[in-house]
């Protein structure tokens, strides 16, 4: 008896790579994300998907009420363990911005140890994420169950089962409309797809 997760990073916004996005309000999909969402719906509704739940940001709920779409199943659960990182005072920020703080350079060396400016640390971003998913296996079997959320979140998810250290986040990318596939049962858990993207 197993479950089944996929970790879904929400498409793409027209700004990826550009700023911080973070928890700022207003961040929707760009033309570019929503034809991703149609690609990763058409990918999905072969999974057999018996639940979605998403992130709070808008940008998620788009994605993951894409996919809920193609796979003809009701409106995504809302979840605030899915959510962004909370980077507190760093979110909208450019990367050029960013780039010049200390602070910032330090989060991204030793993630372990930092916290972001009123924000949380990973390791706060893992717990949730796992509480979320063990109360989710615990509600039974045998589902199959998509969670649509962000890069960094995912990363402390897959983190976890594979045992690596958070520090070890950029090892591995997670895309935008990436699926990354975790099988849990009482034999442990395994990362089954990692950055799957159908193109």
């Amino acid at each position: 008896m197993t479950s089944t997760f996929f970790l879904v990073r929400h498409a793409a916004h027209d700004s990826v790579g550009n700023f911080l996005a973070g928890r700022t309000a207003g961040i929707a999909l760009g033309e570019a994300g929503r034809a991703q969402v149609q690609r990763l719906g058409q990918r999905l509704s072969h999974g057999d998907i018996d639940e979605i739940y998403t992130s709070p940001r808008e940008r998620t709920r788009e994605t993951a009420e894409g996919i809920a779409s193609a796979c003809g199943l009701a409106l995504p659960q809302i979840d605030a363990a899915l959510d962004e990182v909370d980077f507190g005072s760093w979110s909208g920020k450019t990367f050029e911005v960013l780039n010049d703080d200390p602070q910032w350079r330090r989060w991204n060396t030793t993630r372990s140890l930092t916290r972001t400016p009123g924000g949380e640390t990973m390791l706060d971003v893992q717990t949730r994420i796992f509480d979320l998913i063990e109360t989710l296996v615990s509600g039974g079997n045998d589902r199959r169950i998509a969670l649509v959320s962000h890069a960094d979140v995912i990363k402390a998810a897959v983190s976890h089962v594979l045992g690596l250290p958070i520090d070890a986040w950029p090892r591995f990318d997670i895309a935008p409309a990436s699926v990354t596939t975790v099988v849990i049962g009482d034999w442990g858990a395994k990362v089954m797809t990692l950055n799957e993207v159908t193109l």
